[in-house]
């Protein structure tokens, strides 16, 4: 049995300001095979900034309220909200709320998407 716990992975803190930890996947606590699987705490003001990959996504809001854009469509989005992102498109999701934002987000394949880099870079923000 491959088992795990969110809150012990370090993760990544990233300058538009969350922390993500990957669970499953390349660069994930577990390696897994076909998706990848993280939990992000955006903090209040922070965001996932506006980027596009191949891979297809989904982002899980558990907690707080937001912003998520796709393909230049932006909406409101909250706990229980899921959205689903198609190959190629552009998305982002801002924290407009005075409380962390807990969000997962699962996208396939399984890779290392090149905005985390861009932003540690500060190419993106």
């Amino acid at each position: 049995m491959n088992k795990v716990n969110i809150f012990e992975i370090e993760g990544m803190e990233f300058p538009a300001g969350r922390r993500t930890r990957v669970m499953l996947g390349e660069n994930g606590a577990i390696s897994g095979e076909h998706f990848c699987q993280g939990y992000v705490v955006i903090y209040p003001g922070g965001s996932v900034p506006e980027h596009e990959h191949v891979t297809v996504e989904s982002y899980t809001v558990l907690k707080g309220h937001g912003l998520v854009t796709v393909d230049g469509e932006t909406e409101p989005i909250g706990p229980g909200e899921m959205v689903y992102v198609e190959s190629g498109k552009s998305h982002s999701l801002h924290n407009m709320g005075e409380e962390d934002m807990h969000m997962m987000f699962v996208y396939a394949p399984k890779m290392v998407v090149d905005h985390w880099a861009q932003e540690q870079s500060g190419e993106l923000k």
